[in-house]
Parts: structure tokens; sequence; C-alpha cells
């Protein structure tokens, strides 16, 4: 060969080295791919020098010696976005934070019912055919505004002796004890017990009803008879939301009967040095006091000097209610202020709840209708305990002959027709609706409910 022609066939292969120089560099080039969105905002890792799991990512191009990242022509590929400017959010408007509720200032709602005068008639109507007593007719129309009182205390005019004794009537009483289980299922919290008529079946009265409450209802706090000296020591209080309560429970005396000579302290009686000790002692105890005092005269529809005299000396001593029982009808309700400036808000008295007593004429129909007192306790700004609101809702005593026959209606439930049907008309020809509803304005007058 010529050296023109070796010239030119070493131009041909020069040349198509070059071309096949050209094509490995673009092959290898597209083999390398476009870096992903995620490669583009991450820095280039190396891995630690020997650890083979972990390839390198070359950021040299064409650099042979390190495995490259294939392409797959099936991926796509996504633009780019720029970043834009965010919006500018708009500052929201300050929350104003819930008003608090206020807290509900404590206050103790408290209800008291006159006498439970178990008379024959009235016993009677108590005996079931099925053998045994049952007295919740008596209590069936005022249970409910008993049961929502924090606190209901009644004054158990008779003690509850028991069958054992004999169940009697005036003039020497005696209740069953089905009658004590009438109080505590209608929602009674405290028995008043000191009254003319406890010692009516003398010691053993005293024992057996005191034997009653403790062994079926301990909860129950049982005021103004005792079987030792270490109870009649005692003041109860009651308590509630920080509001502590005493009641103090006394009769003027128990119808010429004595005190057992071995049990002195049997009752609590209204003795001048002896209240004023304990309302002394009370006070230490509690933020309010209550006295329910058995005193006053029978039927007589306003208050005695005697009564006035003892709401003085009460208030002089710091009772700040008083809750009278013992003249079978109601007498007016009134503030007493004493000579020291103390006060005290003084219902005379509450009359009968229930009754069927065997008197005949003018007055007994006034008999027949009593008073459910109804007094709020709270604290005032001071924080000292008194009464925010009182009241009395008048009741009626309805007779009939028969099994659950006698019961109490409140005056505002009470109708013609339960009016003439009520078999206290057959003793005084007076009683009436009208008579009932004139008679509960005239001494309770705006205290009404």
């Amino acid at each position: 060969m010529s050296f023109e022609n070796k010239k030119i066939t070493n131009l041909y292969k020069r040349g198509m080295r070059a071309l096949l120089a050209l094509l490995l560099s673009m092959a290898v080039f597209s083999s390398c791919g476009r870096p992903s969105p995620e490669d583009v905002s991450q820095p280039t890792q190396s891995s630690v020098p020997g650890d083979a799991s972990q390839p390198m990512r070359s950021s040299v191009s064409g650099d042979a010696s390190q495995p490259m990242q294939s392409w797959d022509p099936e991926e796509t590929v996504q633009p780019m976005q720029s970043q834009k400017p965010e919006a500018s959010v708009p500052t929201p408007e300050p929350t104003l934070a819930p008003t608090p509720e206020p807290t509900p200032v404590p206050e103790v709602k408290l209800v008291m019912v006159g006498d439970i005068l178990l008379h024959t008639p009235l016993a009677e109507s108590g005996k079931s055919p099925e053998g045994g007593y049952d007295f919740s007719a008596v209590f069936a129309n005022l249970r409910e505004e008993i049961e929502a009182a924090d606190v209901a205390l009644v004054n158990q005019e008779v003690i509850i002796g028991g069958a054992e004794l004999g169940v009697s009537g005036y003039p020497s009483f005696n209740a069953p004890y089905e009658l004590g289980d009438a109080l505590v299922e209608t929602g009674f919290d405290v028995v008043l017990h000191a009254t003319n008529h406890a010692l009516d079946k003398r010691k053993q009265g005293i024992l057996n009803c005191l034997s009653f409450w403790r062994e079926n209802y301990p909860d129950m706090a049982v005021l103004g008879i005792h079987d030792s000296q270490e109870s009649q020591q005692d003041i109860y209080v009651y308590e509630q939301q920080g509001i502590r309560i005493a009641v103090l429970n006394y009769t003027y005396g128990t119808n010429g009967v004595p005190l057992p000579e071995d049990m002195p302290y049997a009752v609590d009686m209204l003795q001048k040095d002896r209240v004023a000790a304990d309302l002394k002692r009370a006070q230490e105890l509690a933020d309010f006091v209550i006295v329910c005092p058995h005193w006053g005269k029978e039927y007589v529809l306003e208050q005695t000097k005697d009564q006035e005299n003892w709401a003085k000396l009460f208030a002089e001593n710091g009772a700040d209610l008083v809750l009278g029982t013992h003249p079978h009808v109601i007498e007016p309700i009134e503030q007493v202020a004493s000579a020291n400036g103390n006060q005290a808000l003084v219902y005379y008295s509450l009359g009968n709840f229930v009754n069927w007593t065997s008197g005949t004429g003018a007055g007994v129909a006034n008999r027949m209708v009593g008073g459910l007192a109804q007094v709020t306790v709270s604290l005032n700004e001071s924080g000292d305990a008194v009464i925010k609101e009182y009241g009395v809702l008048p009741v009626v005593c309805h007779v009939e002959k028969g099994f659950g026959g006698v019961t109490v209606y409140p005056l505002s439930e009470y109708t013609e027709e339960l009016a003439a049907r009520n078999e206290i008309v057959k003793q005084d020809g007076s009683f009436s609706l009208q008579y009932c509803r004139e008679l509960a304005e005239q001494v309770f007058g705006d205290a009404i409910k």
C-alpha cells in the first residue's frame, strides 16, 4: 500500500476511534439520568469507607470508578416547583376566657312539722288488714316536701314504746313501732321527744323508744330523751357545706309524772340555767342554733307572756331560730329581740300535724290546721350563718274512718269536697275549707308560702 493510502487509512481509523469515543461519552452521560427532586434538596452523601452496603454518590460526572444510578425511562420527571412567597395569614382575634360561674353560696333548707298525736281513732286507721300497723297514708301528701329538705324535724308528741306496752290514746299515749317506721320512710331526720307525754309509759317507755331507734335507725337524731347522763350532755349538730346547725329540745313538764329516780336525765326540761349553759356550748360547736321548746297554753291562737319571756332568753343566749310546739293550734311567727341586741326568728306554735281529738264544740276545728315551717340558712358576706328566707306551709288534717283514712294535705290542695267528707265536721260544725283558709291567714299572715 502506498504512503498516501496508509495515510488515508490511518486518518480513517483515527476518525472512527474519535467517533466511538464520542458515542461512548454520550452513552455514559445518558446512563447517569436526571436528578430526582429529592436529590436536588439533599447534599451528596458519602458512605463510610469500606461500607459496601451503601454505594457512593459521586458529584463528579464521568467518574467511571463509582457505580452510577441508572435511569428508568418509564419514570416521569416532575418539573421543579419554584418557591412562591407564602400568603400572609391574618392574625386571629384574641379569644376571651369564659367568665367563670359564680361559686354557689352554701345553704341548708330545713323544715319542721308540729305534733304527731296518736288518738285512738287515728291509731285504728293505721291497722293494716294484713296485721300490724301502717301509717304511711298519714304522710303521703307531704312526703315530697319533707324529702326535699336537707334536714327535716318532727315533733313526736307521743312516746313510741311499741305494742308490747299497749297502743293507747289520750290521756296516756303510746304508739306502735310502725309509727317510727313511717317517720323514717317519709324522710324525717330529727325526731323531737321532749314533750309533756314523754313519760306516759314511765321509764320503760323511754327505754323501749330509745332501743327502737338505735337498733333499727341509728342514723335518726333522737332529741329530748335519754337513758344516760352522757347522752344528755351531747349536743346534736347537723353539718352541710360547712354550715353547722345545733338543735336543742326541751319541754315545760311531763303532766305531773316525775322523772325516774335512777334516770333524772330521762327528759330535757326547760330550766333557765340548763338552757343558758346548753346554748353557750351550742354556739361553740355550731354556726347556727335552733331551739325547739314544748311550751305555751293549749288551744290558744296567740303566744303567752311566758312564751315571750322564754323567746327573749333564747335569743339573749345565742339562739337564731325557735320552733315551738304543744298548744295544738297554730300561733304567730315573729322576730324577737333581746336586751343585748340579739335576735331570733320565733314560730310560737306549728299546731298539730296529725290528730283526731275526741273533743267537741267550738274551737275543735282549729286543731285541724297546722303549719310546716320552711327555713333556709345561708352564709352572709361576713361568713356568718343567717336566715336567708323563711315561711310556712299551712296544712290540714283530714280524718275518715277506715284503714288509711287519716292523712294530711297542704291547705292549697285541700278541696270543698274533701272538707265536706272530713268527719271532724261532726264534732265542730264550723269546720270548712274557707274556715281553714281564714284561720291560716289570720295567724300566719304574710309568712304563708
